[in-house]
C-alpha cells in the first residue's frame, strides 16, 4: 500500500504564495500525479495534475497562478502556489494513479484572508 503525505498547508493572505508538497512512502511508477481540492459543501475536484512524461493540466481557475511539478528520485510532487485568492480555500489532496491502484493522501488544510 504506497502512502501519500502531504504537507505545506497553512494560513496565508490573499496574494501570497504557498508551496504544498506530496511524499510517497515507496518509489511506485505513478501515470499521473495530481492535486485536487475540497472547500466545505463543494465536491471535490482536480486542480493540477502531472503525467509520466511530465504533461501539466490545470484547472481554469488556477491556470497561470499555480505550477506543478515533480521529483521523481525524491518521490515527491509539488504544487506551487501564487496569487492566491479566499477562493483557494480548501483541503488539498494528493492522488496518484498506478498501475496498482489509485492512492490519496490525507489532505492539507490552505486557508486564504482577506
Amino acid at each position: 500500500q504506497v502512502q501519500l503525505v502531504e504537507s505545506g498547508g497553512g494560513l496565508v493572505q490573499a496574494g501570497g504564495s504557498l508551496r504544498l508538497v506530496c511524499t510517497a512512502s515507496e518509489r511506485v511508477f505513478s501515470d499521473a500525479v495530481g492535486w485536487y481540492r475540497q472547500a466545505p459543501g463543494k465536491q471535490r475536484g482536480l486542480v493540477a495534475q502531472i503525467t509520466s512524461i511530465g504533461r501539466t493540466d490545470y484547472a481554469d481557475s488556477v491556470k497561470g497562478r499555480f505550477t506543478i511539478s515533480r521529483d521523481n528520485a525524491k518521490r515527491t510532487v509539488y504544487l506551487e502556489m501564487n496569487a492566491l485568492n479566499v477562493e483557494d480555500t480548501a483541503v488539498y489532496y494528493c492522488r496518484m494513479v498506478t498501475p496498482r491502484g489509485v492512492y490519496w493522501g490525507q489532505g492539507t488544510q490552505v486557508t486564504v484572508s482577506s
